[in-house]
């Protein structure tokens, strides 16, 4: 047992007192009756907060694979910032407490609360589904670290304080191995997601290749024996990269194939993750793959692939599906039932108080509930369908069809919705404020407006369809692997559907002599007024999947810009975007008969642009309103000359700009943005960037020859 003296010098003590020298200077400011049950709840309220928030987090924390909800966003990330917190104040509680206890007896109330503090720890370990809320949290592994380290020492300090030889205590032991092995599995999972450690997993071997050295003395030393010596070389053969894989025949299981498919193509193409370099045969197997599968197919391919990314990043799958994971596993849930059972048959509970039991009672039937909610998730998780899949008796084959009959095992796998912006909609302010309270200049206002106009709708077969189309078309210009031409498609960004219709010369000033947050805002404005404009001729259009391709895609690009800047190319595209609402709003407003989009958009049309906008405003405004204008003329004009055969063709020629601009975009977006939309309930660009890695639509590959050998050949 410390002594008084010691225990003012340990570092425990300090690091608790200089977190609640605060705080109870702070108390003294209320009444004594009230700081008297401040005193005596404090604790207790904390203990169960904090188990709470580790319910929360299990409960949902997989939620935002798929969910778009900005709700349930800010729920788990006040969970998320809390949990540690109120753990770790928990803890600090438990240590300035210490001062209650005098000489050799402790206090029975302390020996009881003092078997929460490896709760505590557990709780700092946090849950499976959710270990880092953001990538930047993985590259906080040390400070996670060092708060094991002090954690662990805090409670250990609190532990050996409360020492008295009864079985409360010896009960702690077991749930304190529970908890370190949980932190221990947090701070490892922190460490392997960072992006350091994560590139040098990726790394292969060193290589050293042939000994230059030897093979030279040995070429000298025959030629000075007077043979002749001819060098060759040979290239080896490559490893195999079949992406065949076998599922489990008697298992109901297309979509097992399907998922170990994905698995492979995963492991080969993480390295996108880590900015390394894919090879030639990497692209070439996975073309060939994709080049024979329906949009379907290769599109729940891609979102397998996109899951085994989230949970890389931001769960412990990468440790709980492993073999040391499932031993791990075993040994906390077992240690935890069986603390739970010797707790149910102590008897001398009376010494404590009830409320304190009742607590105790309340933290292990909620670590045990949780323990066993995690091994449902584990069984019902893409992960062991994939090792199930590839285990054939029959023992295996009833297990993986029990977890296949689990409720949520068809879980959507990403949010399958796209976010919609309209730059018009936005300047006719059809949807106030609902709070009147808070001022319209402030940045919370215009953040909550940015939300406020932002709609979601799915994303149709339809469309799914016309992208993969798409692809598989830009791809086919391409032939026998053309690095060079691959690369030069990737830098399109609609100037090949122009010059493939024969446009260029009208509209190439949209595309070639423009950024690209320009075009994005000329081309959705230009789609906005020829839709409304055909919609007013043809009431049919509507039926259209090039028409309302067109408006969705052109809607989703303007929402990228408008609150995904970072995943669109540098550029100056949020002052474009608030100089040209700034332009049609000033319009809108001396037009008093416009009352909505569609009336809007016909008085644009309506506006004379014989004059360049740029000669009458000169280039300090950014606006590209008339400019979209010009634009949206132009291509009318180019339908009545006769140079689409009918509308469709029109429209159809509006998607293919919108779907290269989206492929463009999905290519220069980096893959850490990429990886954060994941949490986020996904993003379609995400999708598109992967498929284009693997149809070998990327600049991250290289064509080598292969692993080139020399040998001597003696005559």
């Amino acid at each position: 047992m410390f002594s008084k003296n010691k225990t003012k010098i340990s570092i425990p003590a300090v690091v608790s007192s200089l977190i609640f020298t605060q705080n109870r200077k702070a108390m003294q400011i209320f009444p004594e009756s009230l700081r008297e049950i401040w005193n005596e709840w404090e604790l207790r309220a904390m203990v169960l907060i904090s188990l709470a928030l580790q319910a929360i987090l299990i409960l949902i924390g997989n939620w935002r694979k798929h969910s778009t909800s900005n709700i349930l966003r800010i729920v788990l990330w006040l969970a998320y910032l809390s949990a540690d917190s109120v753990a770790t104040v928990s803890l600090g509680i438990l240590s300035s407490n210490q001062e209650d206890s005098e000489g050799d007896s402790v206090n029975p109330n302390f020996v009881i609360t003092a078997f929460w503090a490896p709760f505590l720890l557990l709780h700092l370990g946090g849950p499976d589904t959710i270990t880092a809320y953001s990538l930047e949290d993985n590259e906080l592994w040390h400070r996670h670290l060092l708060g094991l380290v002090v954690q662990v020492i805090v409670a250990l300090y609190v532990f050996i304080r409360a020492w008295s030889s009864e079985v409360l205590n010896f009960l702690a032991i077991p749930v304190f191995v529970v908890g370190i092995i949980k932190f221990g599995e947090r701070t490892w999972v922190l460490r392997s997601a960072s992006s350091e450690h994560f590139r040098e997993s990726m790394l292969p071997p060193p290589d050293a290749g042939p000994n230059y050295a030897r093979y030279m003395e040995e070429y000298s030393s025959k030629k000075a024996e007077g043979f002749r010596v001819e060098p060759k070389t040979f290239i080896e053969a490559p490893p195999d990269h079949s992406y065949a894989v076998q599922a489990n025949e008697s298992s109901s299981a297309q979509d097992a194939a399907v998922l170990s498919k994905a698995y492979i193509l995963f492991e080969t193409f993480k390295r996108l993750c880590a900015d390394l370099i894919l090879t030639f045969h990497d692209i070439e197997n996975s073309q060939s793959f994709f080049k024979n599968k329906t949009y379907e197919e290769a599109l729940e391919v891609i979102e397998f692939e996109l899951g085994f990314m989230y949970d890389l990043f931001y769960t412990k799958s990468l440790l709980v599906y492993s073999g040391v994971g499932g031993i791990l596993r075993c040994i906390t849930l077992s240690f935890t039932v069986c603390v739970f059972l010797a707790f149910v048959l102590i008897t001398e509970k009376q010494e404590y108080m009830k409320v304190d039991v009742i607590i105790t009672y309340i933290l292990l039937v909620g670590a045990i509930v949780l323990e066993f909610y995690a091994v449902v998730v584990i069984l019902s998780s893409e992960w062991t369908r994939l090792w199930l899949s590839k285990h054939k008796n029959t023992a295996v084959d009833l297990l993986h069809r029990a977890a296949s009959s689990i409720p949520w095992i068809k879980d959507k796998r990403w949010s399958n919705t796209l976010a919609q912006y309209n730059l018009v909609t936005f300047c006719l302010k059809e949807r106030p404020a609902k709070c009147i309270f808070i001022n319209e200049d402030l940045f919370i206002n215009r953040l909550l407006e940015k939300y406020r106009y932002t709609d979601l709708m799915d994303v149709s077969k339809e469309l799914k369809n016309l992208i993969f189309g798409q692809l598989l078309d830009k791809l086919g210009t391409a032939s026998n692997f053309e690095a060079s031409r691959l690369k030069e498609l990737c830098a399109q960004r609609g100037n090949r559907v122009l010059e493939k219709a024969k446009c260029l010369d009208d509209l190439g000033w949209t595309i070639n002599g423009a950024e690209f947050d320009q075009s994005i805002i000329l081309w959705h404005i230009a789609t906005d007024l020829c839709y409304y404009s055909d919609l007013n001729r043809n009431r049919d259009l509507d039926q259209s999947l090039n028409f309302e391709a067109s408006r969705v895609l052109s809607n989703y690009m303007l929402y990228l810009l408008v609150m995904c800047p970072f995943m669109l190319p540098n550029g100056i595209g949020q002052i474009r975007f608030r100089d040209t609402c700034a332009e049609a709003k000033e319009f809108i407003a001396e037009r008093k008969s416009i009352t909505d989009a569609k009336k809007a958009c016909t008085m644009l049309l309506k506006v004379s642009t014989d004059i360049l906008p740029s000669k009458v405003k000169g280039d300090r405004s950014k606006s590209v309103l008339f400019d979209a204008c010009r634009l949206a003329k132009a291509l009318q004009s180019l339908e009545s000359k006769g140079h689409w055969e009918n509308n469709e063709k029109k429209w159809e020629f509006i998607s293919h700009v919108w779907v290269e601009m989206l492929a463009f975009a999905a290519n220069q977006c980096r893959w850490s943005d990429h990886a954060q939309q994941l949490r986020r309930g996904g993003e379609l660009l995400t999708h598109i960037w992967l498929l284009m890695a693997h149809l070998g639509l990327t600049e991250q590959f290289q064509i080598s020859e292969g692993h080139v050998r020399a040998k001597l050949i003696v005559e």
